[in-house]
């Protein structure tokens, strides 16, 4: 019999664990359960389908799935790279399950979405990093629920050739690849990637299909400055990156990276403030903002900054 380890972060297991400072009262959140957040975890054990929400520990998963808003996580919960902001597992996922993007688009319909965020693991072991595996799902979403616009939030694809193509021919309403961090927090933060094939990746997004909205997310409080967030907004409008998330980095564990500081409040109206001014079609900065947070509302949201700027000839 073999055993199989999986760990949430091996390369820091001889790191000394930090200490996890307390949250501002800007951050806390009060607990919202309810009907209709349970009746969503029964869909998605029902369904057998992993979400983001749980596996990232997000703040907001009260909220949204009292709303019946789930994001689903794809090609299984254990992820091959080990960021050290991320509370997904690291180490050998198992194969794909080719009946998912199928199980996806049935809790799609039963939870009634008009617009849903489907992200992934990412695949480095498999050949094309799980991209066909990804348009499968947009398209399996799209046969079973046609009013249904389909946002999908994916790895890199790094060393995987022209791999991304496949996605975006499949057209998802929303391209969004986060660049997650500032470039020379990268070693430390996001060491299996690199900044500027992400970057790449969302540009070739754009220019694949124009009409597909791009969009891309920071989280602050990782070491960065803010002329090191002013420069990566500059790099995302270059990219012709549409809509930018930031938010607040919230440690997991002590054996994650450690919080260097809280941003606040009014610190987020300004970040919000510069990327306006940047030309995004729409920006969504607070502590608790996250990619999927309001995903619905701010994809009605892009859709009205693009006709504004179509009427004003921009």
């Amino acid at each position: 019999m073999t055993i199989q380890l999986r760990t949430r972060h091996p390369e820091k297991a001889k790191k000394a664990d930090s200490v996890i400072p307390r949250k501002p009262k800007w951050i806390r959140k009060k607990k919202v359960d309810g009907p209709e957040y349970y009746e969503t975890r029964r869909l998605m054990r029902d369904h057998n389908l992993t979400t983001v929400c749980e596996e990232a520990a997000c703040p907001n998963i009260g909220e949204c799935w009292s709303k019946r808003h789930a994001t689903m996580m794809i090609m299984g919960e254990v992820c091959t790279r080990g960021c050290s902001f991320c509370n997904v597992s690291t180490g050998r996922p198992d194969a794909l399950d080719l009946f998912e993007p199928g199980r996806v688009a049935a809790a799609v319909k039963k939870l009634g979405l008009r617009h849903v965020v489907i992200t992934s693991v990412d695949r480095d072991d498999l050949a094309d990093g799980g991209a066909e595996h990804i348009a499968q799902t947009i398209r399996a979403v799209r046969h079973q629920n046609p009013g249904t616009t389909v946002e999908v939030l994916t790895p890199d694809f790094l060393g995987k050739g022209d791999a991304a193509d496949l996605v975006f021919d499949a057209a998802p309403d929303v391209f969004n690849h986060n660049l997650e961090t500032v470039p020379h927090l990268y070693p430390t933060v996001r060491p299996g990637a690199r900044y500027y094939t992400s970057l790449r990746l969302l540009d070739d997004a754009k220019r694949a299909n124009p009409e597909i909205f791009t969009k891309s997310g920071l989280m602050v409080g990782l070491g960065e400055s803010l002329n090191d967030v002013r420069q990566v907004m500059d790099d995302l409008r270059a990219a012709q990156v549409d809509f930018l998330t930031v938010g607040q980095y919230l440690q997991p564990t002590p054996k994650h990276h450690p919080i260097d500081r809280f941003w606040s409040p009014e610190e987020f109206a300004q970040l919000e403030q510069i990327a306006r001014s940047k030309g995004f079609l729409h920006v969504s900065a607070t502590p608790l903002t996250r990619s999927s947070f309001h995903a619905d509302e701010d994809f009605a949201a892009l859709n009205q900054a693009r006709q504004r700027a179509i009427a004003n000839g921009a």
